[in-house]
């Protein structure tokens, strides 16, 4: 719960959203990135930004961990965090896993800890419903989709996101 006294970091968190977004539209195998949770709600300081992203059979996995860790590390700096959920063909089938490498621990929540490397499918702790999978809050790529009414800030993200300068480029 975040403190009274405690600055709102809706703007930190837009801004390491954005720095990801630009970053997983170039990694083989994303076919869409979402933006879900609180963030896209008025909510004066979320705890969290969340993406999906949906992906193929071919995803390059370290590519797309890597961003999470880079995007999380960001969050962590102003104590707020961050979730990459993903899906396949309509499914949730994880998170991104937050270790670099993958080995069995303690801590692991994964149900196949080291099937899929970087696959965190902790499908005990965490479930998607079909539902929020296929009509996500914001598809931000490769269209922008608004299933909500955004706030005004996040209205201001997609547009430093759609900027002709900044477009996102499609890949295969």
């Amino acid at each position: 719960m975040a403190r009274y006294d405690e600055p709102p970091r809706r703007r930190e968190l837009l801004a390491a959203a954005l720095d990801f977004v630009r970053a997983a539209t170039l990694i083989q195998g994303v076919l869409s990135i979402s933006l879900l949770g609180s963030i896209c709600t008025e909510r004066a300081n979320p705890k969290d930004v969340d993406f999906l992203v949906t992906i193929r059979d071919d995803i390059d996995f370290v590519a797309l961990s890597k961003e999470g860790r880079r995007l999380k590390g960001r969050a962590q700096q102003v104590n707020r965090g961050a979730d990459i959920f993903l899906a396949r063909a309509g499914k949730y089938i994880g998170r991104v896993c937050h270790y670099r490498e993958c080995w069995p621990r303690r801590a692991c929540t994964a149900l196949h800890c080291g099937r899929t490397q970087n696959l965190n499918d902790d499908l005990e702790t965490v479930r998607l419903s079909d539902e929020l999978v296929n009509a996500p809050p914001l598809t931000l790529w490769p269209a922008v989709t608004r299933r909500v009414e955004l706030p005004e800030d996040v209205e201001g993200f997609l547009a430093q996101l759609t900027a002709p300068a900044n477009r996102v480029p499609l890949h295969d």
